[in-house]
């Protein structure tokens, strides 16, 4: 069971799998999957802080709502706090809330069709999990087991993706014919690489396992890049959602079966929190001293148990959901600071200088020259307390870089460019 997420691993790196079907774009979104009455619309009240409709009955949030949620980053904070500027400007999660799918949502029950092309929209999931008991809060099947959860959401997207393979299949079918002059009775013999890259596929889909688990070619991920329009190829982050209870105790009954589960399918990534406990956080905003009152409170519950040390320390899990989700959707940032703003941009791991000026402006890219960047670890050893580059340039540490370097996460840049008055083709 737990061989597939170990080759996951040692294969990618840092990188997941599900990277590989990415798109290569700097604004890549997040979706909240799951089913009615999991704690999807209340987890993104809190992490947009944004009011939606969280009412408790299904299909309440049928339009997706998108927001932005601040990416948590130390490093920036640290700039922020160096330079003092007006202007401050996070780099941003972009989040949306999809209404939930329910079993049959592949053959149109609920409003799944219509959710099912939303989830389609985004880059990667977060599949929220209920694994708390509460009679005031109805779950769609009666009774709270999100292994049959997980079962009907994994089933009903690889139901949707066999639909897209089979749809795809006939169109491929159709072109050949036409580019070969074949009558509609004939048979045809489809190109090698899109015949093996789809039995794969729909071998992994009829198996219900996520297309982004498979093992594949080169040449197979681009066909299934360029061709198959599939969900099962996006990142999935599994966000269980327990009591305060339980999250605080980190004890709960369902946790090591959902754990079995993600392995047995592939692998992934498990984030156990609670919509009870951070709303009550949250609501508590506004008074630090009861709101380190609430967290000393819950450490103790933790103490109670034999839980100690800082790794139960009570605390928000949402900046640890955010920064999970910027990762899995392969994306980094860089830096930009002075004495009117400081701010983080958004880029896809790999991106080259010319592209990351790009984010900027459009101008930057055309008419790119150099970038002139420091690491941050550098920065924060070396600046003296000044917010200047001046001592890194004293120590070497301010470097100019050409077309061809690859950002990296963290980097503070100047990037320097000139743009004439006839634009490049």
């Amino acid at each position: 069971q737990s061989m597939p997420p170990k080759k996951k691993a040692a294969g990618s790196e840092e990188v997941p799998l599900s990277a590989r079907f990415g798109r290569v774009k700097n604004t890549l979104k997040m979706g909240l999957v799951g089913l009615p009455n999991v704690g999807k619309s209340s987890l993104f009240n809190l992490l947009t802080r944004q009011a939606v409709a969280a009412e408790n009955y299904p299909f309440c949030t049928i339009d997706p709502s998108e927001a932005k949620c601040p990416v948590p980053d130390q490093r920036f904070q640290f700039l922020v706090d160096l330079w003092k500027p007006p202007s401050v400007v996070p780099a941003v999660l972009s989040v949306w809330d999809i209404a939930g799918i329910i079993k049959g949502a592949s053959e149109g029950a609920g409003l799944g069709n219509a959710f099912l092309s939303h989830i389609a929209s985004v880059d990667g999931i977060f599949h929220v999990l209920r694994a708390f008991e509460d009679d005031a809060i109805v779950h769609v099947d009666d009774s709270v087991d999100p292994i049959r959860d997980l079962e009907t959401i994994q089933s009903e997207l690889c139901l949707k993706d066999i639909q897209s393979l089979e749809k795809t299949l006939a169109d491929k079918t159709a072109a050949v014919r036409k580019e070969k002059g074949l009558g509609r009775s004939a048979e045809v013999t489809l190109p090698e690489h899109f015949q093996t890259t789809f039995d794969k596929v729909k071998a992994l889909l009829e198996a219900n396992k996520a297309v982004s688990t498979g093992e594949f070619t080169n040449i197979e991920v681009e066909i299934v890049k360029e061709e198959f329009n599939l969900i099962t190829t996006k990142p999935i982050i599994y966000v269980i959602n327990l009591s305060k209870r339980d999250f605080v105790r980190k004890r709960n009954k369902w946790l090591g079966k959902i754990g079995d589960w993600v392995k047995a399918h592939g692998g992934g990534l498990c984030i156990p929190f609670s919509v009870e406990f951070e709303e009550e956080l949250f609501g508590l905003k506004d008074y630090p001293d009861q709101q380190k009152a609430f967290l000393d409170e819950c450490t103790a519950d933790a103490a109670a148990v034999g839980l100690t040390g800082p790794q139960f320390k009570a605390k928000s899990i949402l900046p640890r959901i955010i920064k999970t989700g910027y990762k899995q959707l392969n994306l980094i940032n860089f830096l930009t600071a002075g004495e009117k703003e400081v701010k983080a941009w958004t880029v896809f791991k790999g991106a080259l200088a010319p592209q990351a000026a790009g984010v900027i402006h459009t101008d930057f890219e055309r008419g790119f020259i150099k970038a002139e960047v420091a690491s941050f670890d550098d920065f924060k050893a070396l600046h003296g307390g000044v917010a200047s580059m001046a001592k890194l340039k004293e120590a070497g540490k301010y470097r100019q870089e050409g077309k061809t370097y690859v950002m990296q996460d963290g980097d503070i840049v100047l990037f320097q460019f000139n743009v004439t008055g006839a634009k490049k083709k």
